[in-house]
């Protein structure tokens, strides 16, 4: 069994529009919202073996609080570019490289891609995975490579208006 825990970074600030897309920090809601969503993962999750992140400051940052959150060394996020801006068979690709040791996974990432891919691998389709929105997935396989919408099973989604 596998499971995999889909992120959508946490709200950015448009605030400097001089600042290259892939700069942009989190805003103050995004800043509030993380450590929040970050607990409430914890929870439901625990511990990952491994968070994989898109190299974009907003998303890092999520990756970051969250990892807080969910007691793994900061220092572990593994960066990938190939998430920043990606498709949803990017993305897939991402996950099914990853070391089949590996059983439970974080991934930080953008829509539109994310929410493509949660459409993709699961049912009902979701129409947006809203900012600092986690979706998990369990997985009856032994290998990542294996991962498919046959072997998919949705078993949470998480919002920051669930908070509320």
């Amino acid at each position: 069994m596998k499971t995999l825990v889909l992120v959508r970074h946490a709200k950015s600030s448009w605030k400097d529009a001089s600042l290259p897309d892939r700069d942009r920090p989190l805003n103050r809601r995004g800043k509030r919202d993380a450590p929040e969503m970050g607990r409430r993962l914890a929870k439901l999750v625990g511990t990952p073996d491994l968070i994989v992140s898109s190299p974009a400051a907003r998303a890092l940052a999520t990756a970051r609080v969250f990892a807080e959150a969910v007691d793994y060394p900061v220092d572990g996020i593994r960066e990938e570019e190939r998430i920043y801006e990606a498709a949803p068979t990017e993305i897939l690709d991402v996950i099914r490289d990853i070391d089949d040791d590996v059983d439970g996974v974080l991934l930080f990432g953008h829509n539109p891609g994310l929410t493509q891919l949660v459409n993709q691998l699961s049912a009902p389709a979701v129409e947006n995975v809203p900012t600092c929105g986690a979706v998990q997935l369990w997985f009856d396989i032994e290998r990542w490579s294996d991962v498919s919408p046959s072997t998919a099973r949705r078993v949470a989604i998480l919002t920051p208006k669930d908070l509320a």
